[in-house]
């Protein structure tokens, strides 16, 4: 089986690589995939894909009935916005949309999920249960999973597998990780209410600008002496929002930030922690404050059964050293997890980086590249990792 995938996947090479060309040129983004997912569509039907539209909103289904009696049923979940991005590569296939670019990959996520789709499709008939092919919009702004959850995405799914690019590791390389692979993501929101005056007389204010500040440095010094350091927390302002002349104390000032965390008992910690720090620096100074903290997507957990199996069956594809154990999870997120509430599941790294390059540019980046030749190494490791499933009791 595993000869026939790679056969099947070589011969499709010159196609998916159109098709790759082809999304990368036209990017949409997140909530606004509608030519992609008119794409999408078409090449499932073409390969006698059963084929969902407007799940989700601009999300695909493509389901694939195989002959056997096994009612378990797997789901291969890739996603398909670009971002906010002026592309800088110079390619010839390059982004025709100005601000917005394929930086993060999901041209080849969806390009590996229509080439496993096309591949098993031709083997169906040695398929023992169902394969379901999610294809999701707005992964970026982390709400695509949720509408498609809504939408009945996950209904009766045993197992979900998913791929994302790693342009730090070689194309024709792998990497799996057990257990924690992202971080989760929340969004927190700190107003700091002060009292306005003259900029020349500030002991008869409350300086909403200077106590910001101080809430700022007193919650990244607090992370490295009272969060636990084996258990990361990452909190990042990147926004400021405040004042009204150069000469004018601001009375309110408004900061936004992220935080990151892997463990869900840090997690569940952190509202709390962070509303004391603002508070006691507040008091001090006089000042009141408002604390807004919004839970975002979990933290993807890896199921170890799930991404043994991904393991084996890159190994038995492309020999064990071109599979990396990754040792470190990323504090980046993924709305992955929101699957993972539903049914056990793992998603691989697909190594992506020019052998020959010194600088691989890395996800986000205006000139981030792939080397293509990935797209077959991805396509192979999903659709045999999907046949093994089932072979696997």
């Amino acid at each position: 089986m595993l000869t026939c995938i790679k056969d099947l996947a070589i011969k499709l090479a010159p196609r998916l690589i159109e098709i790759r060309r082809h999304i990368h040129s036209h990017p949409e983004l997140s909530g606004q995939e509608y030519q992609t997912a008119a794409f999408v569509a078409g090449v499932l039907s073409s390969s006698g894909v059963h084929v969902q539209e407007g799940i989700g909103k601009t999300g695909v289904i493509g389901e694939l009935q195989g002959t056997g009696n096994d009612n378990r049923l797997l789901a291969i979940r890739t996603d398909m916005d670009a971002l906010p991005i002026q592309e800088r590569t110079n390619l010839e296939y390059a982004s025709r949309q100005k601000g917005i670019m394929h930086a993060c990959g999901h041209d080849v996520h969806t390009t590996v999920g229509l080439g496993t789709a096309m591949v098993l499709s031709q083997v169906a008939e040695e398929l023992p249960g169902k394969i379901r092919f999610l294809f999701q919009p707005a992964e970026e702004i982390a709400q695509g999973a949720n509408w498609m959850v809504a939408d009945g995405a996950m209904k009766d799914v045993s197992a979900v597998l998913s791929v994302h690019v790693f342009p730090s590791i070689p194309a024709g390389s792998i990497g799996v990780r057990y257990g924690a692979l992202t971080a989760a993501a929340d969004d927190i929101e700190i107003i700091i209410m002060g009292e306005s005056g003259h900029g020349a007389r500030p002991h008869e204010a409350i300086d909403a600008i200077w106590i910001a500040s101080q809430v700022i440095t007193t919650l990244q010094q607090a992370i490295s002496r009272t969060q636990n350091p084996l258990r990361p927390v990452v909190l990042s302002i990147g926004k400021i929002n405040g004042g009204r002349a150069p000469n004018v104390i601001a009375d309110q000032v408004q900061l936004l930030g992220t935080v990151r965390s892997l463990h869900p008992e840090t997690r569940a910690n952190l509202p709390k922690w962070i509303e004391q720090i603002v508070a006691n620096v507040c008091n001090s100074y006089g000042a009141r404050y408002q604390v807004n903290y919004r839970q975002g997507v979990p933290s993807v957990q890896n199921d170890y059964a799930l991404t043994q199996l991904l393991q084996s069956a890159a190994e038995e594809a492309w020999t064990s050293d071109r599979i990396q154990v990754l040792p470190e999870p990323s504090l980046g997120a993924e709305d992955f997890s929101v699957y993972l509430e539903h049914a056990p599941g793992s998603m691989f790294r697909l190594g992506v980086g020019y052998k020959d390059r010194s600088i691989n540019h890395p996800l986000h980046h205006p000139q981030f590249e792939v080397d293509e030749s990935a797209i077959i190494t991805g396509v192979v490791t999903m659709a045999y990792s999907a046949y093994k499933y089932w072979m696997h009791g």
